[in-house]
């Protein structure tokens, strides 16, 4: 007797293009962009690091998809996120950011990235190797099989949180540390039946 097909994946995976991807990837055209193009993807630089721990931080509760169309908002208010030149911002360039619709008006938010910038100028080791240092080794951690299974902050997340906050950085809790290492690709979080679950993303 035949055991007949096997199942699909299930269907909140299954975008409107037909793509299997991660569910939340699925839900606005920014995010099919972001999850099949970024997401999960190696980064390194330090201005590119600093960019995400910062989106990371002002996305704190909010929506990433606020934060992703707000993206080249950032950019030009924070200096393309060059640590050196935003560590050097007054109280004047707080003021002004605080008027920016461009960007997520917050105070504690603007003012930590400032001081994130001050931490990073002062770091003895470079801020890609530090962070990095953080990243587990793949063998030793299993995929997601659901959208359940993916967590929310991990050990390692938890001590990349402390070993920056005692190094002076802010806004750098073990939730947000986690999202900074699976958006950089410290970590592969894509769901089992996801397209991208191993493998490289889709080339614009």
């Amino acid at each position: 007797m035949s055991a007949g097909p096997a199942p699909g994946p299930p269907a909140e995976l299954v975008g409107a293009d037909g793509v299997v991807r991660c569910a939340w990837g699925n839900t606005a055209p920014d995010y099919a962009a972001y999850h099949d193009h970024e997401w999960g993807v190696e980064l390194h630089g330090e201005a590119a690091l600093f960019e995400r721990l910062t989106l990371e931080g002002f996305q704190s509760g909010l929506s990433w998809l606020t934060i992703l169309r707000k993206r080249d908002g950032f950019r030009r208010a924070f200096a393309d996120f060059e640590p050196s030149r935003v560590a050097a911002f007054t109280e004047d360039d707080v003021a002004r950011l605080l008027v920016d619709q461009a960007i997520v008006r917050n105070r504690a938010k603007i003012r930590a990235t400032v001081t994130n910038a001050r931490a990073v100028t002062a770091l003895d080791v470079p801020l890609d190797e530090l962070l990095w240092s953080f990243a587990p080794d793949p063998a030793t951690r299993r995929r997601p099989r659901t959208m359940s299974d993916v967590p929310a902050t991990t050990p390692e997340s938890t001590a990349m949180a402390k070993a920056l906050k005692r190094r002076g950085f802010v806004f750098v809790g073990p939730t947000t540390c986690h999202a900074l290492m699976q958006a950089t690709g410290m970590v592969d979080d894509h769901v089992e039946a996801c397209f991208r679950a191993g493998s490289p993303p889709v080339v614009p």
